[in-house]
C-alpha cells in the first residue's frame, strides 16, 4: 500500500477570483492527523496567487503539465524549475487529455517525468486505455507499455518514488467509471509491474470520480487514493471525497 493521497485536477475552469475562492475554502477544513495528502492542481494562470493562499496549509500545489525541456527558446512552455519556484510540489505527466488531444505520445511523456524528477517535482504518471482498447481484451498491455516507456528512460527505481494514476479514458468527463474490480485488476498489475521494490508507490484512481462511487473504490487493495476532475471544482464535493479515502 501506498501513501493515502487525494488529488483534485481542476484542468481548465476558473477564473482568478473563483480559484482563490475554492482555495480559501479548501484551506479552511482541518484535517484529522491520519487524513490522505490533498494537492490541488489549478490552471497554470492561477498557480502563483493559489501557492500565496495555500502557504501555510497542508494542502499541496501541482501542476498540469510541465515541458520537457529544462529551459531555452521554448516558447508558451513552461519548465519544472519555473514550477518549483512557484511552490508546486507535484505535477500531472501523461494525463489522458494530453495524450488524446495533444498528441504526446508515451516518449514525450516519460521525457516529462523526467524533467519534473529532475527538478525536484513528484510526479504523477497518468495512465490509461481507451474504450476500444479494453474492449479489444488490452487494458493490462496497454497500460503496462505506457509504464515500460517511462521505466526504459528512467529506471524502475525513479518510477518506484513518483505516483501512478490509472484512469481509464472512457471514463474521463462521462461519468463512466470502472467498476471497482475493473479498477483493482489494474492497479494490481500495476502493482506486480513494479515489483517489491513498488509496493509501496502510491497508487491513484481518476475517471469520474464523485462521493457515490469513492468509498467502494477506496476499498480495494491496491488503490491508494483518487485522481478527481470534475468533482474537485466545489469544496463540499471535494472534500466529501476525501475523507473517504483512509490514512
Amino acid at each position: 500500500m501506498g501513501k493515502p493521497l487525494i488529488a483534485g485536477n481542476w484542468k481548465m475552469h476558473g477564473t482568478a477570483e473563483s480559484a482563490l475562492t475554492l482555495a480559501a475554502q479548501l484551506n479552511q477544513y482541518r484535517f484529522q492527523e491520519n487524513a490522505a495528502e490533498m494537492i490541488i492542481f489549478p490552471p497554470l494562470v492561477h498557480i502563483s496567487a493559489v501557492s500565496a493562499v495555500l502557504a501555510d496549509s497542508s494542502i499541496a500545489l501541482g501542476a498540469q503539465n510541465v515541458s520537457q525541456y529544462s529551459n531555452g527558446a521554448y516558447t508558451g512552455e513552461v519548465s519544472g524549475e519555473m514550477l518549483l519556484d512557484q511552490g508546486c510540489k507535484y505535477v500531472l505527466v501523461g494525463h489522458s487529455e494530453r495524450r488524446a488531444v495533444m498528441g504526446e505520445s508515451s516518449q514525450v511523456v516519460a521525457e516529462k517525468f523526467r524533467a519534473a524528477q529532475n527538478a525536484g517535482l513528484i510526479p504523477i504518471l497518468c495512465v490509461g486505455e481507451t474504450l476500444e482498447q479494453r474492449h479489444a481484451g488490452k487494458t493490462l498491455e496497454v497500460v503496462a507499455k505506457q509504464i515500460d516507456a517511462v521505466i526504459d528512460l528512467v529506471g524502475l527505481n525513479k518510477v518506484i518514488q513518483a505516483v501512478i494514476a490509472y484512469e481509464p479514458v472512457w471514463a474521463i468527463g462521462t461519468g463512466e467509471t470502472a467498476s471497482p474490480q475493473q479498477a483493482q485488476q489494474v492497479h494490481s498489475a500495476i502493482r506486480t509491474q513494479l515489483g517489491e521494490a513498488g509496493q509501496a508507490t502510491t497508487l491513484l484512481y481518476g475517471g469520474s470520480v464523485n462521493a457515490s462511487n469513492a468509498a467502494e473504490l477506496f476499498e480495494q487493495l491496491d488503490i491508494d487514493g483518487g485522481l478527481v476532475g470534475g468533482a474537485s471544482l466545489e469544496a463540499d464535493k471535494f472534500l466529501k471525497i476525501a475523507q473517504l479515502v483512509e490514512a
